[in-house]
């Protein structure tokens, strides 16, 4: 039997009505909150079998790894910090090896965030919880090739921002208006024709905190070391913090 094109289309349509009020049905959902408080029994299976992990975990995140003599807060300077300073040399000093290794290159410059410090490191035996509570973001340290302007543009930022964000590698002067009257790198000028690599967070480079001089390098390297890593492993291999507040962006009058 043939069907025309037209008795083809009405077949089609009715359907496609057919099938449209047989899926679409009218729907009443509910929902209660439930509070998680003191009223909750705990499940002692649960409890006893996650115990020695537990354990284990307090016992690893609670081990002295250094020993810090004075406590360390980001609010302690008004152009760089004591510990501003301990993270970015820090970044430096773990990130560069990696980064030589791989690309036969040196990073020149590190610059973090002043709101990426979390917490203050107390007078007394450090360990990887302090670690954790300084750093407790997933950030991966990055290191992003920029010339000569972009450095520029950098340090533009670091003007209006008249904040203590951690650099190491660079010496900034300002003045009493926080206007930039000189800068260094590795002690020398900055030269607008060069390229300089500049270690910082996956965060940052993709723009956080407005930190857009890092969007669009000449070409952006991943080091494989989360930043909360590399405070880590510092704190591993030293055995007590010199972290302190220096020359390296400062007024001068």
């Amino acid at each position: 039997m043939k069907i025309t094109q037209k008795a083809a289309y009405i077949l089609g349509l009715v359907t496609l009505v057919s099938c449209n009020d047989s899926l679409y049905q009218n729907t009443e959902i509910s929902g209660e909150r439930i509070p998680v408080d003191q009223q909750i029994k705990e499940d002692t299976a649960i409890t006893n079998f996650i115990q020695p992990y537990k354990e284990h975990l307090n016992v690893t995140l609670d081990s002295t790894l250094a020993f810090n003599p004075t406590s360390l807060s980001k609010t302690d300077g008004t152009l760089n910090t004591a510990i501003g300073n301990l993270m970015a040399d820090i970044v430096m000093e773990q990130a560069n090896p990696v980064f030589k290794k791989r690309t036969g290159k040196n990073i020149d410059v590190v610059l973090l965030n002043h709101g990426g410090i979390r917490s203050t490191l107390n007078q007394g035996n450090i360990s990887a919880r302090s670690a954790y509570a300084l750093m407790p973001f997933e950030n991966e340290i990055v290191v992003a090739e920029l010339n000569g302007l972009k450095i520029m543009e950098m340090l533009r930022y670091l003007e209006d921002a008249g904040t203590a964000h951690p650099v190491s590698g660079i010496k900034i002067q300002v003045n009493s208006d926080y206007k930039v009257t000189g800068a260094q790198i590795d002690g020398r000028e900055i030269d607008s024709t060069s390229n300089y690599f500049v270690a910082t967070s996956d965060y940052l480079q993709q723009g956080g905190d407005n930190m857009n001089f890092f969007k669009n390098p000449v070409a952006l390297y991943n080091v494989d070391y989360k930043l909360r890593n590399a405070i880590i492993d510092y704190f591993s291999k030293v055995d007590t913090l010199d972290a302190k507040i220096d020359d390296r962006y400062i007024v001068v009058k």
